[in-house]
């Protein structure tokens, strides 16, 4: 048997002549949990899909759960769980009835079926709450409830696309610590998500943008990999025009908006935070603090975006 619970070779998808998947490659060991990650609109739930087998591929070759998702697709889909960016529950349901027409689905019956309601009841943290019509779920409820039932028949692999598309922090921490005891209870879980943030809980990720992956490996090795410089937030006033300064100097590597502040990477280290206040002030904009931070996700993501557009542009 192979480690690899997900194998991808060369994979592409067009529609017409646009192409949305462009020769992608990767494997997903078992067991695992693998961010795929990008912006919207970057090819993730076209690549989900076809793992999925919803979706032929245009070429290229892929295998989950040891089987051909183009030549096989109906075993793919008996041996994976998915829950989709829109949540697939039925809202005219009560969560007991949709936990019992999601398991009849799946082929469970009788004691088997029991005990997974139970299971899930649990998991969803919906005790008391079997009679509760879906749509009167909050958000973070029916979340938990969706991936209850896309797993209530305990397949090997579960693809969740934008999972947490659209919920609150709170909710998106307790979905992660669910998909943390998937993991833990041997399932290989395929992610998608354009929240860089969740990424740090993968164990391995795979970053896609226009259609092309551009890195992949863990959090820690893509930050320390593509982030060489060392990384600090500016808070200042008029930040947009900070940005235009900084992007000037030759001693500034990257430089993105972070909310209401800056993130700078910079060539050398010896009085940066003089330089910094220096340029600023000379403009006539004050600077409030700059500290030193350990790079996020979000910035290798960014670092890599502007440098396949300064790639493009020469």
């Amino acid at each position: 048997m192979s480690q690899h619970a997900i194998e991808v070779n060369q994979l592409s998808r067009r529609f017409g002549r646009f192409v949305a998947v462009d020769k992608v490659s990767f494997n997903v060991q078992r067991g695992s949990i693998f961010g795929f990650l990008g912006a919207n609109g970057a090819g993730k739930s076209t690549t989900i899909r076809m793992l999925c087998g919803l979706l032929t591929s245009t070429s290229g070759t892929a295998k989950v759960a040891g089987f051909d998702i183009n030549t096989e697709s109906e075993k793919v889909k008996r041996s994976i769980g998915y829950m989709s960016q829109r949540f697939s529950l039925y809202d005219d349901l009560t969560v007991r009835e949709n936990i019992t027409f999601f398991g009849g689905a799946y082929g469970l019956v009788d004691s088997v079926l029991c005990d997974r309601m139970k299971w899930v009841i649990a998991i969803a943290r919906l005790d008391g709450k079997e009679g509760t019509m879906t749509r009167d779920l909050p958000g973070g409820w029916k979340q938990r409830l969706a991936l209850g039932c896309a797993v209530i028949h305990r397949p090997q692999i579960v693809f969740l696309d934008e999972p947490t598309s659209g919920v609150d922090p709170v909710a998106r921490r307790d979905f992660w610590e669910l998909i943390n005891t998937l993991s833990h209870e041997g399932s290989t879980v395929f992610v998608t998500t354009h929240y860089l943030d969740e990424a740090e809980y993968c164990n391995n990720i795979v970053l896609i943008h226009a259609g092309r992956i551009v890195a992949t490996g863990s959090p820690r090795e893509l930050k320390s990999k593509y982030i060489s410089n060392p990384m600090y937030e500016l808070d200042c006033d008029d930040v947009l025009t900070a940005t235009e300064l900084l992007k000037q100097q030759d001693w500034v590597g990257d430089t993105s908006i972070f909310g209401n502040h800056l993130h700078v990477s910079a060539s050398r280290e010896d009085d940066i935070g003089r330089l910094v206040h220096q340029l600023l002030s000379d403009q006539g904009i004050a600077m409030r603090r700059f500290e030193r931070i350990v790079p996020s996700l979000e910035d290798v993501f960014i670092h890599l975006i502007e440098s396949k557009s300064d790639a493009a542009s020469t």
